[in-house]
């Protein structure tokens, strides 16, 4: 199965990346053509660090390039130095598990790119990781800035919505983005993504897309501690479809 799917606006191929926290997404995802996987746990709190084992096992098991979320806690992207540690324990982890890259995003109080994110870009780097800027990037309060500081950092891949609660709101901004930096960092679009815009979202140029792609199912138990989910297979097969 091709990793390159379809073409996009301008002749060239589509990469897709699947949003998943489970091996079955790796499996899936790699079955209809996904280049990546972005593998978190807690996508209910938008993804955190998954664990050693299930970096392993989706490595071992689907032979798709797997990207893991370096996010130690839920909520804002402010980090101590406690936790700047802790990340990059995760990312040597995720190295020694067999990932490809990592994804991160950390923000001053003043919701700028933080010069904290050197020291993983460079730890990361070291370790041959492709790095992925996540959509903290969504929340600066100058974009420009914001970008050209990646880009200076070597960043590989920044994945954003344009600053908006999903990609097709901010559909105007991830053009700009495309058009003007698309040549020094990669643009991935993402958040709401579905069979319906995926190709108005596609026509901004950009060259990689990302989804998450997970159905809520009934839980005939009684006893439950949080909502039961499952991959989202025919989501997936639908989207890739669309760039065939």
């Amino acid at each position: 199965m091709l990793n390159l799917i379809g073409t996009g606006k301008n002749g060239e191929c589509m990469i897709v990346e699947i949003c998943t926290d489970c091996v079955e997404g790796a499996l899936i995802a790699k079955k209809y053509g996904a280049k990546r996987i972005e593998l978190c746990s807690a996508l209910s709190v938008g993804g955190l660090t998954p664990s050693y084992g299930l970096i392993q096992q989706c490595v071992e098991k689907s032979s798709i390039e797997v990207h893991v979320m370096i996010r130690p806690k839920e909520g804002d992207f402010c980090y101590s130095k406690e936790d700047i540690e802790l990340m990059k324990a995760d990312i040597i982890a995720a190295k020694k598990a067999g990932a490809k890259g990592v994804v991160f995003g950390i923000l001053t109080a003043d919701n700028e790119v933080s010069i904290l994110n050197k020291r993983l870009v460079d730890l990361s780097k070291s370790l041959s990781l492709e790095i992925t800027f996540h959509r903290a990037f969504d929340f600066v309060s100058n974009y420009k800035l914001a970008i050209e500081k990646l880009i200076e950092m070597k960043v590989n891949r920044l994945l954003t919505s344009g600053l908006q609660s999903t990609a097709e709101k901010g559909l105007s901004v991830i053009t700009e983005l495309q058009a003007n930096y698309g040549n020094k960092i990669q643009i991935m679009a993402g958040s709401g993504v579905n069979e319906t815009n995926a190709l108005k979202i596609a026509s901004s140029g950009i060259q990689n897309l990302h989804f998450t792609a997970r159905k809520s199912i009934q839980n005939s138990t009684k006893l439950s501690m949080g909502e039961e989910t499952v991959v989202d297979e025919e989501k997936i097969k639908s989207i890739i479809n669309l760039f065939k």
